[in-house]
């Protein structure tokens, strides 16, 4: 049961429908987590820009690897199915994917080392040693690529903390819960 009501399209502030009628249109309906957020024209906006910005980010398959291990890490269950649903229809990872991301790893070595330096940098809340550091930059990322990495843990914590905070009802496929995979 959601804890913050997801608003209906008439009481949406002026200052978030643009935003929320965006998002809408690209997804083809409106998302309860979206719709719980619009509630604060500051932060939905704030937190749209910052999604707009970061999907542009490493690759598709990289960026859903990561958003799926913070999400596991957070326990944000809303956000796990969000993230299981655009990682197999949009960046076409299997099932088996889905599962080592949320785990912390990856197939492709050097998205694993992306996927391992996402969950040392969410777990230590940033406080990741030297050989962490030497590891992401040994498979390839720059330290641009690192900052990217650093802002899509970043970006996808609020996310999942707005969603553990208000539990917004789900419209997504449901998954396993966080911890039980």
């Amino acid at each position: 049961m959601p804890r913050i009501e997801a608003l209906k399209p008439e009481a949406v502030p002026a200052e978030s429908k643009p935003t929320l009628d965006m998002f809408t249109k690209n997804i083809g309906f409106t998302p309860n987590m979206m719709a719980t957020f619009a509630a604060s024209p500051i932060a939905f906006n704030a937190w749209a820009q910052l999604f707009g910005a970061m999907s542009k980010a490493l690759d598709v398959k990289t960026r859903d690897s990561i958003g799926l291990v913070v999400s596991e890490v957070n326990g944000c269950n809303y956000c796990l199915t969000v993230h299981s649903y655009t990682a197999k229809h949009m960046a076409k990872l299997d099932a088996d994917e889905i599962i080592l991301a949320r785990k912390g790893h990856a197939n492709d070595s050097k998205r694993d080392a992306a996927v391992q330096f996402a969950r040392k940098v969410i777990q230590t809340r940033g406080n990741i040693t030297d050989a962490d550091l030497a590891a992401v930059h040994d498979a390839g990322y720059t330290d641009e690529n690192i900052i990217e990495i650093v802002g899509l843990v970043a970006m996808y914590s609020l996310t999942n903390f707005m969603n553990n905070v208000s539990n917004p009802d789900k419209d997504f496929p449901a998954v396993t819960p966080a911890g039980e995979i």
